[in-house]
């Protein structure tokens, strides 16, 4: 009788749920995480990210960086929602962009951005955060329009 009740007292908990469980207790090993969960509610996958919530650390981005470490990256912080266009201009490593609106969903994704180019770019509609990871990171995780950011590991905003 007590082996069957202690049976039915398990606790079922996803994987999914175990994982931010397990962040928000331990933190990512390098910093902040952030991660990205699919529409469907599934996760994609976790970032270790830098904050770039000032003007100048904006400014700076990833430029002159040589390496960014896998599932690493760079989130910028603005202080609202707007059209943003961001440049390759001395940033040696390809990334791929995800632009999010103020709730965290991925508006779109500039994928490959050519090392060094001074073209602008962006996507449609407006953006309050931008994830920079390496080139490739959004086809190997299928990370896509509609899914969402989830800063629930550390607070999100800008120092402005």
């Amino acid at each position: 009788m007590e082996a069957e009740l202690h049976r039915r007292a398990r606790i079922r908990i996803s994987p999914f749920a175990f994982a931010l469980v397990l962040v928000a207790l331990l933190g990512c090993a390098r910093g902040p995480c952030v991660s990205i969960v699919g529409a469907d509610g599934k996760p994609r996958a976790t970032v270790a990210v830098e904050v770039a919530n000032t003007g100048p650390q904006r400014e700076l981005g990833l430029m002159y960086r040589k390496h960014l470490d896998d599932n690493a990256g760079m989130i910028f912080v603005f202080p609202n929602e707007s059209p943003r266009n961001f440049w390759m201009h001395n940033t040696p490593i390809p990334l791929d962009m995800i632009f999010a609106d103020a709730k965290g969903v991925v508006t779109g994704i500039v994928a490959n951005a050519e090392p060094y180019s001074d073209k602008l770019l962006g996507v449609e509609g407006n953006s309050e955060y931008v994830l920079e990871v390496n080139a490739g990171f959004c086809a190997k995780n299928g990370v896509k329009p509609g899914d969402r950011l989830d800063f629930s590991g550390f607070s999100i905003h800008t120092s402005e």
